[in-house]
C-alpha cells in the first residue's frame, strides 16, 4: 500500500493539526503498546505518534516495526514525532 506523493501530501497536511495520540516511552515497544496502536489505527486512520528517544536510528527502526507490524504507512517523521496512516478496512 505504497502512498502515492499528492495522497502523502494531503495526509501531511491533515495530520499538522493533530496532537500526538500513542507516546512511546523507555519500555519500547511492549505487547500492550502494540495492543494500543492497533486500536488507534482502526479508529483514526491517521495518527501521530511521540517517541521519547534520542537516537535517530533507533527512532528510524522503531518505526519501521510498528508499521511492519500493523500494515500501516509511515507518512512522516520529523524529530521525535511520527506520522501513521492505515486505510480502515471497514469504511
Amino acid at each position: 500500500m505504497a502512498l502515492s506523493p499528492k495522497s502523502r501530501q494531503a495526509l501531511k497536511a491533515k495530520a499538522h493539526a493533530l496532537k500526538p495520540i500513542i507516546l512511546i516511552g523507555n519500555k519500547g515497544l511492549t505487547p500492550a503498546l502494540h495492543a494500543e496502536l492497533e486500536r488507534a489505527l482502526n479508529d483514526h486512520e491517521l495518527l501521530k505518534i511521540k517517541i521519547a528517544c534520542n537516537d535517530r536510528d533507533e527512532r528510524k527502526e522503531m518505526l519501521e516495526v510498528i508499521c511492519a507490524h500493523h500494515e500501516a504507512e509511515l507518512v512522516q517523521s520529523i524529530g521525535n514525532i511520527g506520522v501513521l496512516y492505515r486505510k480502515n478496512k471497514d469504511k
